[in-house]
């Protein structure tokens, strides 16, 4: 990233940023669904979405979204985690002879960590099952997105392994090969001048290559704070080229958010907040993230407590 371009999105999160009805065919769902509330589902494909695509951390196709044709809403599979057969791209090929057109592949889910989440994978491993499971569907026409490290600092140079890796597995004494792909992945939780800056990092390291957000929020803040990041941040996506799409994570209600409750875009009775309504292409609800009624099931120990209370009064 160019000095002169990071000092406008730098000066961008400081500025009074009018909170206003967008919209923008970059925009996808990361979906991550409740089945205790599975109405909830639909609310993302509702008539006038902005959404255009969607991924679930998998290789099929949510049955949520089994009635949208995939044109309409794009689903991208995923290879989340190391595999030791090609299962993935045995999938991936029986869902486009069987009709369905898939145009993009996701790699491994944070392989860089062990924690909330991460896949954990070491790079020679990783681009092994790469080799077998998703370099082949380069053949078939579909786009290949590298590996979505976590935001850390380790995040680029596992990708940078990983590539070496790749390379070496495929290339023979006669022959230098490099694994091919067509866009990076970026997770990024932090304030958009860290944001800004990681994008700006994987600028550098894999100029000119398309970068797709696929995984980003401002974690545990204030209201405030949480839609002036969001408004900021979405304005910055959609100026600049080399974004091909972004997925905000926070399909889900304040309640069962582990980004903070500021950070999702349903309340607590599944109701779009302003952010999930300005993400979906429309006007500001005025419903709070952590308004609504929040059922909670009884914990054990209250469980224990109430069943020796009993116990007491069948003894005297």
């Amino acid at each position: 990233m160019s000095a002169m371009r990071l000092s406008y999105a730098l000066s961008l999160a400081t500025a009074s940023v009018t909170l206003a009805q967008t919209r923008s065919s970059k925009r996808g769902l990361v979906f991550v669904p409740n089945p205790n509330s599975p109405g909830d589902n639909q609310i993302w494909v509702q008539s006038g979405s902005d959404l255009t695509w969607y991924y679930n951390y998998g290789s099929t196709a949510s049955p949520a979204f089994d009635n949208i044709p995939q044109d309409q809403f794009e689903f991208v599979p995923m290879l989340w985690g190391a595999i030791d057969d090609t299962s993935f791209l045995e999938s991936v090929q029986g869902q486009i002879d069987s009709g369905r057109d898939i145009k993009h592949v996701l790699g491994f889910n944070e392989p860089d960590s062990q924690y909330g989440g991460g896949s954990n994978i070491q790079p020679s491993v990783a681009a092994d099952v790469w080799v077998k499971n998703i370099a082949p569907l380069a053949d078939r026409g579909v786009k290949l997105g590298l590996p979505a490290c976590t935001g850390g600092w380790g995040g680029i140079p596992w990708l940078q392994q990983f590539l070496g890796n790749c390379s070496q597995l495929i290339s023979t004494d006669s022959e230098q090969r490099n694994c091919t792909y067509d866009f990076v992945t970026i997770h990024w939780y932090g304030n958009f001048e860290g944001l800004a800056s990681h994008m700006g990092s994987y600028a550098a390291a894999f100029p000119n290559v398309t970068q797709w957000i696929t995984e980003y929020n401002l974690d545990n803040q204030d209201l405030a704070t949480t839609q002036s990041f969001y408004n900021t941040s979405s304005e910055y996506f959609d100026r600049m080229d080399s974004v091909g799409r972004y997925s905000l994570f926070g399909s889900f209600r304040s309640r069962d958010s582990n980004v903070g409750p500021n950070a999702a875009m349903l309340n607590n009775d599944g109701q779009l907040t302003d952010i999930g309504s300005w993400y979906l292409g429309n006007s500001a609800t005025g419903i709070e993230p952590q308004s609504g009624t929040i059922k909670r099931m009884p914990t054990t120990s209250s469980i224990m407590f109430a069943l020796a209370i009993m116990a007491a009064f069948v003894i005297y």
